[in-house]
């Protein structure tokens, strides 16, 4: 049976060969912070839990340093002229979205497939977390498509993103860090305060007004927070499961899906969620650092007031 030790495996062989290669690259000036970041990271991939968690702490507070005094650096990579690129793609055109568009298909098919696929008394994926396998598996199966439609190797897609996460640095790690963050708020209680709050706010047996508040609270928290993961756990266990579900009798799967994607709305209005609005900027070198909010606020607005009605229509069908 393939495990989610398989996916953590595997980022940890990436993280490692970022590690390495890293700290072989010499025009890097921060080549053993970048090679030391990334191998903290790749060790805790293939060992964090076998490891004590007061070491693992001891990690991630390394990790904190070496983003924070100095940064991480950016150094020379193998890659084709500008030249040859562009005459690639004018030649692949379109073409050069399909291993991306991948990604979903597979996942998709692999998780509400692959989920029935059995060895043995076995299933092929572990049935708690087959969407998750289901998506590395996609990501891997989409590198070797591209490799195969551009002529590359696979060591060309490791070498090429490692450029781009050695440009945005630290903040590739935002989503897993604030998603941590979010289980970490709820083992502290803040979802029950949160639902406290809304009981003494809102009429709560109205099914509507509650919707509303699980949703523009999701956007909210994450406007603060800047990742949807963070405030999934603390808004729903605040207000969707007591209030929506236990008390309206909503259902839950897309309650929850809605919910989350009214987290996302959030997303596209912060800049705490860095990795999505103020990297791309500054990768683009777009002279308005909030010019990629500015241009996507207006959907996330009407995307989150479509979201309440569409929950509400569909959590009480």
């Amino acid at each position: 049976m393939i495990t989610l030790t398989f996916v953590y495996w595997v980022l940890g062989a990436y993280f490692g060969l970022l590690a390495w290669r890293g700290l072989r690259d010499r025009a890097n000036p921060r080549r053993f912070a970048n090679g030391a970041f990334w191998g903290l990271i790749a060790l805790l991939m293939f060992a964090a839990e076998h490891l004590p968690n007061k070491l693992v702490g001891a990690c991630v507070v390394v990790l904190a340093v070496l983003a924070g005094f100095g940064g991480l650096g950016k150094g020379d990579y193998e890659e084709t002229g500008a030249e040859e690129k562009q005459t690639q793609a004018r030649q692949l055109g379109n073409r050069l979205f399909w291993p991306a568009l991948l990604i979903p298909a597979v996942t998709l098919i692999g998780a509400l497939g692959l989920k029935y696929v059995r060895i043995g008394e076995l299933p092929l994926l572990q049935t708690a977390n087959v969407t998750l396998i289901a998506l590395a598996i996609a990501c891997l199966i989409a590198l070797a498509a591209a490799c195969r439609m551009t002529g590359q190797t696979p060591w060309s897609g490791v070498e090429q993103s490692r450029r781009l996460v050695d440009s945005i640095g630290w903040a590739a790690l935002l989503p897993l860090l604030l998603a941590t963050l979010g289980s970490v708020f709820e083992a502290g209680g803040v979802g029950q305060a949160v639902a406290g709050v809304v009981r003494s706010v809102i009429p709560v047996d109205n099914a509507f007004v509650v919707v509303a508040a699980y949703a523009l609270g999701m956007a909210l928290f994450t406007v603060i927070m800047g990742n949807a993961f963070a405030a999934f756990p603390v808004m729903t266990a605040g207000i969707a499961l007591p209030l929506l579900v236990h008390h309206h009798g909503a259902e839950p799967a897309s309650l929850a899906a809605i919910g989350m994607l009214s987290g996302y709305c959030g997303t596209l209005l912060t800049p705490m969620a860095a990795n999505y609005n103020l990297v791309p900027a500054a990768l683009l070198e777009l002279k308005d650092p909030y010019g990629v909010i500015r241009a996507q606020w207006p959907t996330g607005v009407v995307l989150l007031a479509c979201n309440v009605v569409l929950m509400y229509w569909i959590a009480f069908r």
